[in-house]
């Protein structure tokens, strides 16, 4: 679909410029990219705990909780975070500050 169909099936986006509609497709790449690293099965298991949950930890059993732990985990959210940063600044940035600090045995 053309940017120009999609604009006239979705209310408001004519008025967004280009560039923020890039980085808006940019960022739901990166986390679709995050999101796939779950299996199916996990997928729908995290989409049940945050809906038990409903966003408050004490909502869910202390085994719920590290579940949820675990799979977030293997989301990767402060690397989605960083490469996210990266690719929307007109500066690179440290590794560092994008994958986190090296961890030290």
């Amino acid at each position: 679909m053309t940017l120009g169909r999609a604009s006239e099936r979705v209310p408001g986006l004519r008025r967004l410029p280009v560039v923020k509609l890039l980085a808006a497709a940019e960022l739901a790449l990166l986390a679709r990219d995050h999101v796939t690293r779950l299996s199916s099965d996990e997928r729908r298991r995290l989409v049940v705990l945050v809906r038990v949950g409903r966003g408050r930890r004490s909502r869910l059993t202390e085994d719920e909780r590290d579940e949820l732990e675990g799979l977030l985990a293997k989301l990767q959210p402060r690397r989605l975070v960083g490469e996210a940063i990266d690719r929307l600044s007109p500066v690179p940035l440290p590794n560092r500050l994008v994958f986190g600090p090296k961890n030290r045995a």
